[in-house]
């Protein structure tokens, strides 16, 4: 089936039964009612049945070029401007519905399989490989699948002579091969949303390869045997909207995969054992232009939610007129255009790749993640300063549900609002800033894209800087 709805994917996801562990306990029954899964799993069905909107479907679907139905945008092979211009506002339309919470929403890892399917030929080997990924990202596409990835190993010793035991595995590895496939034994970190998404999309770890059975990649459903999702605490601790107004709705559960020897069919198998193709892959195929280019998109969104947030804050116990305050919400918006432009310019530059594909231009792309990574843990601090005591002065959905609501509202009152309305105010800035549900988010967005130091070394090494140079000496010469 073509671009689908809420409740074809929450039909999906139901029937899929993959092996979650949370709590130290076995996942059963109807994930969709699971108090850690439902909040996340409904506002998903909401971004299907956006795109199936007929005032979205303009930009946010387009005709298949198999079968002429229409499919996802976010699975659009962008071929001018103009189809860059619509990946960002379907990106940034989802976005709007979790005020960018939500960092995982599927066209994350839809854009990751674009770059990767559109380039299948760079896959090619004597197995024919690159079709295998063909095959994915069609099939992908033709039904609106959705992804988990992982491609982070275990932190176990960081220390550069580290080398690991081959006889018990802890990274995820090759241990073996047959006529069926690969058999794939050891963990991974991080992959959020593991085990409620369609399938998980594995790569290979970033760095030099140590060993032939590092080298691979693949996509499997989440529901393989012998596949093993092993959940954090939850951050939804309430069902109440109102008493988590982000984490019982955006909650985006992180998981542990552990494979105990997973067979990997080998027509799901698109990169084993080869080197070149390995660490030509990701500038091959765009990869990252094209994932820092949704991400970006995103990132503009939230923290125009942030500011939003903010004001509510300056309005609601009327502090708009001290200047600290003003300086503070120009942080903001400093941050907001900032991103924006930064965004727009990636695809002003844009320029057409050996395949025609039309890739944004990276290094403001590079720039605006750096920025974000060091803009957001301030935002949120902002929010923090400027919401002061009253981010801890927040009663419950019970508490004004209760012989003490006339009290609540009469003694948090706002300035021009009662408790009840000021401390709903209040309760988003804390989940935004302070919650465990906050927390997350913050650490999240300081590493989305690896470390920010190695990421500023990275743009620092591959920026040209030779124009600039030159511009430097030839004022030397007068």
């Amino acid at each position: 089936m073509p671009a689908c709805n809420g409740a074809a994917f929450l039909k999906r996801i139901r029937k899929l039964q993959a092996e979650i562990w949370i709590d130290g306990q076995k996942m059963n029954g109807n994930i969709c009612d699971h108090d850690a899964f439902k909040g996340l799993l409904k506002s998903k069905a909401k971004l299907f049945d956006l795109q199936m909107d007929p005032k979205n479907s303009s930009f946010m679907t387009y005709p298949s070029p198999l079968t002429g139905d229409r499919v996802g945008t976010s699975y659009l092979s962008p071929r001018s401007k103009e189809d860059l211009k619509k990946r960002r506002l379907t990106t940034q339309e989802w976005a709007k519905t979790s005020g960018s919470m939500m960092g995982r929403s599927p066209d994350y890892i839809n854009t990751a399989l674009m770059a990767l399917g559109t380039a299948w030929d760079a896959f090619q080997d004597k197995n024919n490989r690159g079709k295998n990924l063909k095959n994915l990202y069609e099939h992908a596409r033709e039904n609106d699948l959705t992804f988990s990835h992982t491609f982070v190993s275990p932190q176990v010793n960081r220390s550069v002579g580290y080398y690991e035991d081959d006889d018990e595995p802890l990274s995820a590895q090759i241990v073996k091969k047959n006529k069926d496939g690969l058999v794939i034994k050891g963990a991974r970190l991080l992959a959020t949303q593991g085990g409620i998404t369609d399938e998980l999309l594995v790569l290979p770890v970033g760095g030099k390869f140590i060993k032939d059975s590092f080298v691979y990649a693949f996509s499997i459903p989440s529901n393989t045997p012998n596949l093993k999702f092993i959940c954090r605490e939850s951050f939804a601790y309430r069902g109440s909207t109102f008493d988590h107004p982000l984490g019982s709705r955006f909650e985006e559960m992180d998981t542990i995969v552990v494979f105990d020897h997973v067979l990997v069919p080998w027509e799901r198998v698109f990169l084993y054992n080869n080197y070149a193709i390995a660490n030509a892959m990701y500038k091959e195929s765009n990869f990252y232009p094209f994932l820092l280019h949704q991400t970006a998109s995103r990132q503009v969104v939230k923290i125009e939610f942030l500011l939003g947030a903010a004001q509510l804050i300056v309005d609601t116990i009327h502090i708009g007129e001290y200047q600290h305050v003003q300086e503070k919400v120009s942080e903001l918006i400093i941050g907001l255009e900032t991103m924006k432009a930064l965004l727009l310019s990636s695809e002003v530059e844009a320029k057409q790749d050996k395949r025609g594909t039309m890739v944004p231009s990276e290094n403001p792309l590079h720039a605006a993640i750096i920025t974000f990574s060091r803009l957001y843990p301030r935002f949120t601090e902002i929010i923090q300063l400027l919401g002061a005591s009253g981010l801890i002065s927040i009663p419950t959905e019970k508490d004004f549900n209760s012989p003490l609501k006339n009290d609540l509202n009469h003694y948090l009152q706002g300035a021009f609002c009662n408790g009840e309305e000021k401390t709903k105010i209040f309760r988003l800035a804390w989940d935004i800033s302070t919650s465990a549900f906050g927390g997350r988010q913050t650490l999240y967005e300081r590493f989305f894209f690896g470390d920010p130091v190695r990421l500023s070394t990275g743009l620092y090494n591959n920026y040209a800087k030779d124009h600039a140079v030159n511009l430097a000496k030839s004022l030397l010469d007068h």
